[in-house]
Parts: C-alpha cells; structure tokens; sequence
C-alpha cells in the first residue's frame, strides 16, 4: 500500500488520496466506477445502446466472480479519498491469446467522472507502474480506443507511446478501434 498523499479535491479543497488493495466489499462501488467512466468517456465512441445497456449490478457480479476464481496474478487496486472509493485500476499479466509474456498490462483505469482531473487516475497508474517495475516485468502494455484522445493524452504524459498494434472489437455490430501503447520499465 502507499503512503497516503496530499492531492487537490474538487473545489480546491485538499483530502488525502490512499491507494490500496481492492477488497471484496468494493466491488458494488468498483463497478458504478466502471459503468459510470465507460458511459462517460466512451460517449460518442462506441454505440450509445451499447453504453445504455451496462449494468451496474451485472458488473459489480462480474467483480465479485472474479475475485471467487483469483489466482494472484491480477491486481485490483483502489484510489480512496475521505473513506471512499474514487478510483479502480487492474494490472496483470499480458494476454497473448492464451500465452502470457513476460510483460505487464494495465487492464482498467477507471475514475469517477465528478473526480476527473482529481490526480486519482494518476495515482493509481504510478501505483500499478511502480508494482509490476517491482515484479521485474520489462515494459507495461496497456490497450486504449484509437478515437479516446483524452486517455491518450494521459497515458502519452505518463510515458507511454503507441507501439504499432491495433486490434478492432464489436460493440452492438459497431467496429471499434483500438491501439496498443507500451512503456519500458524500470525496476526501483
């Protein structure tokens, strides 16, 4: 876990913001988190029947499922500010189909969207950057949708770049496009 840092709240205000393990009973608000940053940052990327269709309590099962089957080798970490979740982020191994490289991937960030600009995103980025550089992978990959130049931005000040890959998904028979950013790690 880190140390509990000093970041800028809305309204100017200071609050302190902790990462730290995901837990269980975290998964009800993880989720709201996750349908209300998809329904937020992809509008007008991906179909919006797709978006209106999420589900806050089908995502909060998927949550609970996958914490019942962990095997360790994925990390769900929280961003808390005040006692409360702000923030989700997962990291893993890389998925090559079904063979795993010796990179990272970062499979989530996501932020509540009131909290946007908050430094939750970031700290919660540093965090999974910090972990996996510990674990001894070489680079961290991570896959962003080609058209999100917001979160392009934010991974590009984070020291990521496009590395070539680009792979397209289906959402509601719509294609969406998205590209493959990778950044070299360092261990500490």
């Amino acid at each position: 876990m880190t140390e509990p840092t000093r970041t800028p709240a809305p309204g100017g205000a200071e609050a302190q913001l902790r990462i730290r393990e995901m837990t269980y009973a975290d998964c009800d608000r993880v989720a709201e988190i996750r349908v209300g940053g998809w329904r937020t940052a992809y509008r007008g990327m991906m179909p919006q029947s797709h978006l209106d269709a999420l589900s806050v309590p089908e995502d909060a099962d998927r949550h609970r499922a996958r914490f019942a089957r962990a095997d360790g080798t994925t990390v769900n970490l929280i961003a808390e500010r005040d006692g409360r979740a702000v923030g989700w982020s997962c990291h893993g191994p890389y998925r090559a189909g079904d063979l795993r490289t010796p990179d990272a991937e970062l499979y989530a960030v996501y932020v509540d969207p009131a909290l946007y600009g908050s430094g939750a995103g970031r700290a919660l980025l540093a965090e999974s950057l910090r972990r996996c550089a510990a674990a001894g992978h070489p680079r961290m990959l991570l896959w962003v949708l080609k058209d999100n130049a917001r979160a392009r931005r934010f991974y590009e000040r984070a020291g990521f770049r496009p590395d070539g890959a680009e792979e397209t998904f289906e959402a509601d028979g719509v294609p969406v496009p998205e590209l493959r950013y990778a950044r070299e790690l360092t261990a500490p």
